[in-house]
């Protein structure tokens, strides 16, 4: 088992929900890691709690679907803290809206902007960087069951064709990785309806939630399956065409 203790992870999105899960994880397995979120006010108190842990916290202002952003970010991280052999790729955003009735594009523009096109922007990134470095890297990047089938709830379409993109990229950078032989695996960590802001969206008190019949996950479940693949021999590619991990919806 690899040990991940003073090793560098970048993992973006971490001002809630799983990215803030999954940092406080990778601190807590000794990990230096850089956070990076647009509200960075979270983050730095997420890093003060996180004092004392075996690791530590760099919190790092950002928008990925921002390119200077980004870039300015992986730079950062890796002068601070050094060189980045772990990216998690959480960043994403979910705009419930029903086109046929509401025509609504913007919020379809922002998730894929943030969810497609800013997790591909992070994926060069640390690609290039563990390139460079000559790294044994992992990057991971949080997609969804969404993904992999089209959810049956209405106004959440663009969100199933953003993450379907997430699957696609993901393979596709397999396929990269592959063709010039660098020692990077490359994971699709695909979870279900999971206990967050997302997810809040769809509870009104007082009404029935459309996952009101799901229970749902804990953000920290999602933060146990990043440190098993962590830990998983360099020689071991969790991935959702070979080692399929998917983590279903579960029934009360």
């Amino acid at each position: 088992m690899p040990a991940i203790e003073g090793k560098v992870a970048l993992v973006t999105g971490v001002s809630s929900g799983i990215g803030a899960a999954i940092v406080t994880e990778l601190v807590g397995q000794g990990m230096l890691v850089a956070g990076l979120a647009r509200r960075i006010d979270r983050v730095e108190a997420l890093a003060k709690s996180l004092v004392g842990k075996k690791g530590k916290l760099l919190p790092i202002k950002c928008d990925v679907s921002s390119q200077d952003d980004v870039k300015k970010a992986f730079a950062t991280a890796e002068k601070t803290l050094g060189p980045i052999s772990v990216l998690v790729n959480n960043a994403g955003v979910l705009r419930a809206a029903n086109l046929i009735q509401e025509g609504a594009i913007d919020g379809v523009q922002l998730m894929m902007s943030t969810n497609v096109v800013g997790l591909a922007t992070c994926a060069r990134e640390g690609l290039l960087t563990m390139v460079k470095n000559k790294t044994e890297g992992t990057i991971i990047n949080i997609n969804s069951v969404a993904g992999h089938s089209v959810l049956p709830f209405p106004g959440i379409g663009a969100y199933n064709a953003s993450k379907f993109a997430v699957t696609a990229l993901t393979e596709g950078l397999r396929n990269e990785v592959s063709a010039i032989k660098a020692n990077i695996r490359v994971t699709s960590l695909s979870p279900g309806a999971v206990e967050s802001e997302m997810s809040g969206q769809f509870k009104k008190e007082g009404e029935e939630s459309q996952l009101s019949e799901f229970e749902m996950l804990p953000a920290s479940d999602i933060a146990d399956c990043v440190t098993f693949i962590l830990k998983s021999p360099q020689r071991m590619n969790v991935s959702t065409g070979k080692i399929h991990l998917e983590i279903v919806f579960p029934k009360k």
